[in-house]
């Protein structure tokens, strides 16, 4: 990779971020498609988040990814926003130009994974793990594809106000609806860590659920609903397909995920 001044910036902005794996392959598909750019982690903390934003514009940087915690605060602070962005309210793709413009292809992402395990979601029954911005975009893909959604979050005001944007069901504990629910999905960070305390009883998984979750390593909750005999996936198929969007739309150009695939191939998600 050869650096100059006529290399464009991208990355993806977080905290904590250090851990991303979008580096690895959004600069394979530069590399891919012989693009001057690169991609790079920008960790910023919170309480400095509204300055880092809009220096990023003002150095330039061409477009940035949006993760935990900062999904929702960048959408305030956009200019233009699509129409996923203003029902979710939160965007994780921001594209610089003169103009602040948001997206959220975590919906996208998020679908085309969940599909690889469930090609039928109509009329299914989802118990979504979560509140936060990333739930909000699992739960307007699942409400475009008429899917009948649980919400528990640990903050349960949070879960009443997303369930009510989205005409959804607010339980107290996961445990109310298991038996009921034929998805479970994990939008939270729980998990990043093996001493996590679980959201709930792992052992009331059956072999009938369809379980995934966003973060992309192999959670005590995947590892427990593949030993109970159910369909379970971690996030990492949803992290490439909502990176490739995001790609799309800063370059108008498509990746091939046999790239962002072959360019994961060292990592090992345990």
């Amino acid at each position: 990779m050869n650096l100059s001044g006529k290399t464009e910036v991208y990355g993806i902005v977080g905290f904590p971020v250090k851990h991303s794996l979008s580096p690895v392959f959004q600069n394979a598909f530069f590399e891919y498609l012989s693009l001057d750019a690169v991609y790079v982690p920008f960790e910023v903390k919170p309480d400095s988040f509204k300055e880092a934003f809009l220096g990023l514009k003002a150095l330039g940087v061409k477009g940035v990814n949006i993760t935990v915690p900062f999904k929702e605060r960048a959408f305030e602070l956009c200019d233009l926003s699509d129409e996923p962005s203003k029902v979710i309210r939160a965007v994780n793709t921001v594209k610089f130009t003169d103009r602040i413009e948001g997206y959220n292809t975590d919906w996208i992402g998020f679908l085309r994974a969940l599909r690889e395990l469930e090609k039928e979601l109509e009329g299914k029954k989802v118990l979504v793990l979560g509140a936060g911005g990333t739930a909000k975009a699992v739960v307007y893909a699942l409400s475009r594809e008429g899917c009948y959604i649980y919400i528990f979050n640990r903050t349960y005001e949070r879960a009443i106000e997303l369930a009510r944007n989205f005409s959804a069901q607010v339980v107290k504990k996961p445990e109310d609806v298991l038996d009921d629910a034929d998805i479970i999905i994990n939008t939270t960070s729980v998990g990043l860590s093996d001493d996590d305390p679980p959201l709930f009883d792992y052992q009331m998984l059956r072999d009938h659920h369809i379980v995934f979750d966003v973060i992309y390593r192999s959670t005590p909750l995947v590892k427990t609903a593949l030993k109970k005999g159910a369909k379970a996936q971690n996030g990492l198929s949803m992290l490439i397909y909502q990176g490739m969007e995001s790609f799309r739309i800063w370059t108008g150009l498509e990746a091939p995920v046999s790239v962002a695939i072959n360019s994961l191939s060292d990592y090992v998600l345990s």
